[in-house]
């Protein structure tokens, strides 16, 4: 091999060296570049999350409070006895709340429990539509037009009603009359039997022991 031909070979393989070596470098340098770029793109996106706020709040309008413990009250409603003619006083304990007559009256309401052989005195579907005690003692009941139109009818089935309820709300010192109301329209009578005007007070000769 001539001396000429040795220098042009050096010189080809140096060349092809050269480039292929440029290749590399310039593939490394990209792969840095990459890198550089998923760095960046990583700490962005850490800043971003940085920036969310996370509330761990409870929801808006809702507030998450802890329950106390329910307090009851024993109030004394009167039931129809077993034969229809009197009144029964029945211990019960119903939530104590700030308006404890309404919810003592929707306790009557809800008449007295089967296993006791009472009898209901309100009407099935009376509602309670509104109370209001007044300071001098009188207490102003409505009820839904269901406590006449679903009365039974006679002297005895009105008289249960009207005390019953009279009597339950007048246990209470703040009660001393009160004064019926049958969608808002102030009441003379149920049924023509019992006088409700001006106002009726307890009868306390209607009640029975068990």
């Amino acid at each position: 091999m001539s001396r000429k031909f040795l220098i042009l070979f050096t010189i080809l393989i140096f060349l092809t060296f050269a480039l292929v070596g440029c290749g590399v470098v310039d593939k490394l340098l990209s792969i840095k570049e990459d890198f550089k770029g998923a760095e960046n793109s990583e700490e962005d996106i850490n800043e971003q999350l940085g920036e969310i706020e996370v509330d761990i709040t409870s929801p808006q309008g809702s507030d998450l409070v802890v329950g106390e413990p329910i307090e009851y009250k024993k109030v004394l409603l009167y039931f129809g006895s077993a034969d229809g003619k009197h009144l029964v006083a029945v211990e019960k304990e119903i939530p104590k709340v700030e308006g404890i007559a309404r919810e003592t009256i929707n306790a009557l309401i809800e008449g007295p429990d089967f296993q006791s052989g009472l009898l209901p005195t309100i009407p099935a579907g009376t509602s309670l539509l509104d109370i209001n005690v007044k300071e001098n003692g009188l207490c102003i009941v409505d009820f839904s037009k269901e406590l006449v139109a679903n009365l039974p009818g006679g002297e005895q089935n009105e008289q249960l009603a009207v005390y019953s309820i009279v009597n339950t709300l007048c246990q209470f010192p703040t009660i001393d009359q009160v004064e019926f109301r049958v969608e808002g329209q102030k009441m003379d009578t149920l049924l023509g039997y019992v006088q409700l005007d001006p106002a009726v007070s307890a009868n306390a000769d209607m009640v029975i022991k068990r």
